[in-house]
Formats: C-alpha cells, sequence, structure tokens
C-alpha cells in the first residue's frame, strides 16, 4: 500500500521534527481530512514560534472562518500583521489586511 501524503509527512518528520515547512504542511493535510482543530493546533505553535511563522496565521484564519470562528480569525489576522510586519512581510500583512477587512469589523470590543 503506497503511503498517504499525511504519511510521508509524519515520516519525514520523524527525522525533522523542527522543519517548519513540513508541520505547515502536516496542519494543512489534516485540514483536508477534516481534522482541522489538530491543525488549527500546529499552525498556532508556528504563530507563537520564534520567529512567528508568518504563513500560519493566514492560514489558521481561513480554518478559523470556514469553521465559523470570525471574532478568533480577526485577532490571528491582527498578530499575523503585526508579526508579518516586523519581520518586513509587506506583502504578507498587506494580504492579511484585506482578508481582515473581507471579515468587517463585528466583534471588535
Amino acid at each position: 500500500m503506497t503511503p498517504t501524503r499525511r504519511q510521508k509527512i509524519e515520516a519525514m518528520l520523524t527525522d525533522d521534527p523542527d522543519d517548519i515547512f513540513l508541520r505547515y504542511s502536516l496542519a494543512l493535510e489534516l485540514e483536508n481530512e477534516g481534522e482541522w482543530q489538530a491543525g488549527l493546533d500546529i499552525l498556532e505553535t508556528l504563530a507563537r514560534g520564534t520567529p512567528p511563522y508568518v504563513p500560519a496565521f493566514q492560514m489558521a484564519a481561513q480554518h478559523l472562518v470556514k469553521h465559523e470562528r470570525p471574532d478568533e480569525a480577526r485577532a490571528c489576522l491582527r498578530e499575523g500583521i503585526e508579526a508579518a510586519r516586523s519581520q518586513g512581510m509587506s506583502h504578507a500583512a498587506a494580504e492579511m489586511a484585506e482578508m481582515l477587512m473581507g471579515l468587517g469589523a463585528v466583534g471588535e470590543g
């Protein structure tokens, strides 16, 4: 039996558990398989790393929106924009700002 994409990623992570891209890829695979909370947990861990992994913020926000948690998505995007700007990633910051605007200001306190 041919290993699944997830199994291949997990095998590579056994050899290199700190590989950020592999961990990000596993989070996406978990989402694809319906294990979105497990994927979201990985994305949140990556977003809180040193330095924060900027793509994780936007992907986490997309997962949150998909699962009807827009307030958490907005908070995630705000953090992501800040992280992107601090790392000089203006394009990523602009993409997340656009997504944030698309969600509107509902839930801001």
